[in-house]
Order: C-alpha cells, then sequence, then structure tokens
C-alpha cells in the first residue's frame, strides 16, 4: 500500500539525514528557544507516535523526534542494534545537531539507550522522560520476552506480518495513515533487524544496572500500571536504583503516549516546564 505523507498529522518538518553514515528520518518543530527536548520512538512505531505529544510541547520547546537507527524509517546497521553501542550513536546524534544539552523523552527502547549515554555524558542531560523497556531479560514478558530470546534470523521472513497483532490493536486508537507508517518501519528485514536489539537485553543489561547509581539526572519515569508486555516492575528497576526520580504509574497498558494521552501529555509538559527542577536540588 502506498501511503500519501500529506495525509500524516503534522509533527513538524519531516527531514532525513546522514550520521554517522546511517540515513535518519527526523522531525523538528517547535520554538527556537531553551533547552531542545529530544524525543526518540518507541518499538515497533515511529515518530508519529508522537502525534498527540508534540503539539502539546511545541508551543513552549523546540522539538527533535528521531526514529534511531533500525527503527521507524532509520537505517539499520548490525553493529549499532544494541543499547550501549546506540547510545554511542544517540551522543553523535546530538552532536550532529549541534545540541549541547537536552530533555531527553525515550519510552520503550529508547530507555536504555538513554541511559546509557547519561552514565557516559551526563552533562549532556537536562533531564530525562523514561519507562516502559524491559530493565532486565527475566523482567519482560509476553512477547517481549519471547522475542528476546529468539535466535539471530528467526524473524528474517516475517516482515510487517510479525507485529500484525500490535497494530491491530494500536489501529483502535491510531490514525490509519500512521498505522502505515508503523508497518513500513516492520517491512522487509526490517524486523529481524530491530529484534536484534532486544536480543541485546542479554549481554547489556547487566551492564547498564551497574552505571544507574551514578547518573544524577533528573528522572522522571513513566509506564502503564497495565502492561502485559513490560510489567511495572520495570519501572520500580529503575526508581530503586536512579538517584534523582519520580515514578508514576497511568492507568493504561503499554502505550500509555496513545491511550492515555492527555494524562500522559499533561505529565511531561509540567516535568518539562518546572517538574524536573525539584530534583536537580539532589544532584
Amino acid at each position: 500500500m502506498n501511503m500519501s505523507t500529506d495525509s500524516l498529522p503534522n509533527i513538524g518538518k519531516i527531514s532525513v539525514t546522514e550520521i554517522d553514515g546511517l540515513s535518519v528520518r527526523y522531525a523538528q518543530s517547535g520554538e527556537q528557544k531553551g533547552i531542545p527536548v529530544l524525543l526518540t520512538a518507541p518499538w515497533p512505531e515511529s515518530i508519529y507516535a508522537f502525534h498527540r505529544l508534540i503539539p502539546r510541547l511545541s508551543s513552549d520547546h523546540q522539538l527533535l523526534a528521531v526514529d534511531l537507527p533500525g527503527f521507524g524509517l532509520s537505517q539499520s546497521r548490525p553493529n549499532i542494534m544494541a543499547p550501549e553501542a546506540m547510545s554511542d550513536f544517540l551522543i553523535k546524534l546530538l552532536q550532529h545537531f549541534n545540541i549541547r544539552r537536552t530533555h531527553a523523552i525515550a519510552p520503550d527502547i529508547g530507555t536504555p539507550v538513554v541511559l546509557f549515554a547519561a552514565s557516559k555524558q551526563q552533562d549532556l542531560f537536562e533531564s530525562l522522560v523514561i519507562g516502559g523497556a524491559a530493565m532486565q531479560p527475566e523482567l519482560a514478558s509476553g512477547l517481549l520476552k519471547e522475542l528476546i530470546y529468539t535466535p539471530p534470523g528467526f524473524l528474517a521472513d516475517a516482515g510487517s506480518e510479525g507485529v500484525q497483532p500490535y497494530l491491530d490493536q494500536a489501529s483502535k486508537l491510531t490514525p490509519a495513515p500512521i498505522i502505515e507508517d508503523f508497518r513500513a518501519a516492520s517491512a522487509g528485514r526490517r524486523l529481524e533487524e530491530a529484534t536484534q536489539f532486544v536480543r541485546a537485553y542479554v549481554p547489556d543489561s547487566p551492564k547498564l544496572e551497574l552505571q544507574l547509581n551514578n547518573i544524577k539526572t533528573p528522572s522522571l519515569i513513566i509506564a502503564g500500571r497495565n502492561d502485559s508486555i513490560v510489567p511495572p516492575k520495570n519501572g520500580q528497576f529503575l526508581a530503586d536504583r536512579l538517584p534523582n526520580n519520580q515514578y508514576i504509574l497511568l492507568n493504561g497498558e503499554h502505550r500509555i503516549w496513545e491511550e492515555v494521552s492527555v494524562e500522559y501529555n499533561e505529565l511531561i509538559a509540567s516535568w518539562l516546564n518546572t517538574g524536573y527542577r525539584s530534583l536537580q536540588t539532589k544532584s
């Protein structure tokens, strides 16, 4: 199915750039003032996952939404499809856009990426909004846990059909053109390439756990109370280890950015405007 980008909602100016030899899709919007806000897309979605959040934030913040390599419509490369390796790319991405300090909104797979990045260059991050990612393989559940333990190549021929149940559920709340963008994100070998990232939770999660106590960045952890693939114990795992955090459970499942979007959006807007400052005194 060919999709017209004109039918997609406005999340800013959509562009593609090359970073570290990879083609990366991104969207820029908002007021060009203050500390920029980086948004990394969840899996198996894309930057259009933020189609409700971006309009809420754009009047007060400059926004950069990105499809990380191998996700959304950004190009993949095998040696980057792991949380720690992706964090090194994220640091290069911030350098590419001349961002010296940012608020990072990184749900789902973005959470371990920004945490690894903050453990390496904490001065890049004013605050973090994280959650919805498995912090240890054994803390995952359902399909995600199954994917973590699949052997390499297992989904080589699955394509977007491999995420059809997820898309069917998402389509109850998400406009059809966005669902088609999500579908394109898993086409061909892209689902297999993206799954390699969560397989890497096995070696990378223990390394990240050792760094969490050292990350002083104010962190807002948001999770769905009824998340069946990333249960709330993952958020509690972070809350017990990050020195300066606030942990909030919303009455939703995994896709809280869509399922309880008003509450999710207001929570983040309040955090960016003043909320995170209450934790800075602990740094």
